[in-house]
């Protein structure tokens, strides 16, 4: 079976200097990178299978973002926000890419990892040549961040694994249907055991901070930078969206094909966010613009 190589990158922040954990899949000296990052509480594993089925083509680098995982946390509660993400990404990319002169990579970003890659997208000499935003955009319905913001910030412990995967299961319901083996693995990926012998989230639960001090005046702020950032991006593009999605609404998915890049949208049915493409049909969408 194919195994991906596990390394870390140094990265800063205001506060200081923070170690970010990525896996790397594929021939290591392949210029073709492939960036794949997570949803808020996810890690770098939610790609394995898809990693898997696109390293014969690329070298697939999945990080674990700031706070999550492998990698350490922030010292500054403070910069759990997405343009903190975005100087980390790119010190990733500027890693994954220092033996080619190009220095360029194709994008995949599940929900934050799509908002991080359109802002990084939409910046001058952005590095990405390639995009697929999966069940993301620049509205996000405030009731459904309220409920990630809730769901983030609880301290929360289980006395078994079994516990903890029913939780997440629960939790991550919007995923669709998947066999008993793929929620294995989803909990798994985000359940680690502390040394009391219970098990917790692999996450640092201070990321809730940002999110409880957003006020409506802000949001309002980030949609309008949101949309100018899509607007500003100029790469090929594919818009994923889950058809029961409650983050990333049929309307606005609809708007963001007329805008920026004019993405093509693919929606997966009985889904709602966000498609985790660990299943053929999501696969195949995301190597058909990929790989072409």
């Amino acid at each position: 079976m194919i195994e991906p190589r596990l390394k870390y990158v140094q990265c800063s922040s205001p506060a200081g200097l923070h170690r970010m954990a990525y896996k790397e899949w594929g021939d290591p000296a392949n210029p073709r990178v492939l960036v794949c990052v997570h949803g808020v509480t996810r890690v770098a594993d939610d790609f394995d299978v898809l990693a898997r089925a696109l390293c014969g083509h690329y070298r697939v680098v999945c990080p674990d973002v700031a706070g999550r995982g492998r990698s350490e946390r922030l010292r500054d509660h403070q910069q759990y926000v997405v343009p903190q993400y975005v100087n980390d990404m790119v010190t990733l990319i500027a890693r994954a890419t220092a033996n080619h002169d190009e220095g360029t990579v194709h994008w995949f970003g599940t929900s934050m990892g799509g908002l991080i890659g359109m802002i990084l997208a939409s910046l001058e000499g952005s590095p990405i040549r390639k995009m697929v935003v999966n069940d993301i955009g620049p509205v996000l319905d405030p009731a459904a961040m309220a409920r990630i913001g809730d769901y983030i910030g609880q301290d929360l412990r289980f006395p078994s694994f079994e516990a903890g995967a029913a939780f997440v299961r629960e939790v991550s319901s919007s995923f669709g249907p998947h066999s008993e083996a793929e929620w294995h693995k989803l909990a798994h990926d985000v359940l680690v055991r502390q040394a009391d012998g219970q098990w917790a989230r692999h996450y640092d639960i201070e990321l809730a901070k940002p999110f409880v001090a957003i006020t409506p005046e802000r949001a309002a702020e980030d949609q309008k930078a949101l949309w100018a950032a899509w607007d500003a991006i100029r790469c090929p593009t594919l818009l994923v969206r889950g058809s029961e999605s409650d983050l990333l609404s049929r309307a606005t998915a609809e708007e963001m094909t007329r805008r920026g890049p004019k993405p093509r949208l693919v929606e997966f049915a009985g889904v709602g966010h966000a498609p985790t493409f660990m299943h053929a049909d999501q696969i195949a969408a995301a190597r058909s613009f990929l790989v072409g």
